[in-house]
């Protein structure tokens, strides 16, 4: 049995949720990568976008994901029961017609990526297709805007730098710095692929949340500390 601070020795990992269009980091759940925390992501997930079901997600092929989606978005259904003697049916999950989930394998060989699996886990092939035909971000399977968040966030927070000796020696530090950062990121740093030209104005740079909708500007650093966050 190990001891509590057993439990927060050793690596840990970032769960989280990136929405393809906006880039926007919709949910954040730092910790051990376990079963419970992919559930803690999914839930918080469910809960940002109103619990909607039409929508596209995908992941690496890491196996919770799998249970966690299906326990958050599964519909229980309880078949009919037979005529006669016998135990009543049991329910059985199924998953909404309107969800699509995929996931990507990516095969290294000296640091290279040589081989990419993908493979459609809910939904049918006409469901994907038209996924795809109707994002404006990209026409396959692919996990490269979590990537490419993952980096961000690595050069934005040193404690999470490999190989260094900023390497958090404290989870409780570690975890409010990955909000601090990981949040803020959303309000207060232009991304360049959001850039927007506009005629008689020249090029106008966003955040995630202005691109979703959910402000107007650029936060300052000073805006973000002493806006009230209120948490739980």
């Amino acid at each position: 049995m190990s001891s509590p601070t057993e439990t927060f020795m050793g690596d840990l990992w970032d769960h989280t949720a990136i929405d393809a269009e906006s880039r926007l980091l919709i949910s954040l759940v730092p910790g051990k990568r376990t079963a419970e925390n992919c559930e803690k992501l999914v839930e918080d997930v469910k809960k940002r976008t109103a619990a909607r079901t039409d929508i596209f997600l995908t992941s690496d092929e890491h196996a919770p994901y799998v249970k966690a989606i299906e326990k958050a978005y599964g519909i229980p259904i309880i078949p009919p029961r037979k005529p006669g003697p016998g135990r009543n049916p049991k329910a059985r999950m199924e998953m909404p017609p309107d969800l699509c989930y995929a996931t990507v394998k990516k095969t290294r060989k000296n640091g290279r990526v040589v081989k990419v699996r993908r493979t459609l886990v809910f939904g049918n092939w006409l469901l994907l297709t038209l996924c795809l035909l109707c994002s404006v971000v990209s026409n396959t399977i692919n996990t490269s805007f979590v990537e490419r968040n993952n980096g961000t966030e690595r050069g934005m927070n040193s404690r999470k730098g490999r190989k260094t000796l900023g390497f958090s020696k404290n989870d409780q530090i570690h975890n409010a710095v990955s909000y601090f950062i990981g949040f803020g990121y959303n309000f207060c740093w232009p991304v360049r692929t959001l850039d927007l030209k506009v005629e008689g104005v020249g090029k106008i740079h966003r955040t995630p949340a202005m691109a979703a909708g959910l402000t107007d500007h650029i936060w300052t650093l000073r805006e973000w500390c002493m806006f009230p966050v209120p948490f739980g």
